[in-house]
């Protein structure tokens, strides 16, 4: 019998090397991107959840209408005062449109409003 001589294994050096590098390459960039874009739905998904427990708080409160309000009285500004009229004018307008803001007057009773007020 002969005797058994061990095998020298020579591995390829190049292009199976190369190969390997670009798949695991691939592979890497793809499992980066797949993490990013699930990272990506799962912020939105939060941000969904967030808006509709803000809304379903928001239909669960009960709204309480203001009740309707008589115009306010509109005084008209004082003629003797040049100075300090234009100021007043200025205040005056502007607690007129704090009241459309709050509900309270309608736009054309505040365009009426501004109307006297501009007249």
């Amino acid at each position: 019998m002969r005797p058994i001589r061990p095998v020298r294994v020579v591995r390829p050096v190049g292009r199976p090397l190369a190969r390997g590098l670009l798949v695991g390459g691939a592979a890497y960039a793809a499992g980066r991107a797949g993490a990013r874009r699930a990272a990506a739905e799962q912020g939105q998904d939060q941000a969904i959840a967030e808006l509709q427990a803000g809304q379903q708080q928001a239909a669960q409160q009960p709204v309480y209408a203001p009740p309707p309000a008589a115009p306010a009285p509109v005084q008209a500004a004082p003629a003797a005062a040049p100075a300090a009229g234009g100021e007043d004018v200025a205040s005056k307008l502007t607690q007129l449109a704090q009241l459309v803001q709050q509900g309270l007057l309608t736009p054309e009773e505040f365009a009426a409003a501004k109307a006297r007020l501009l007249s």
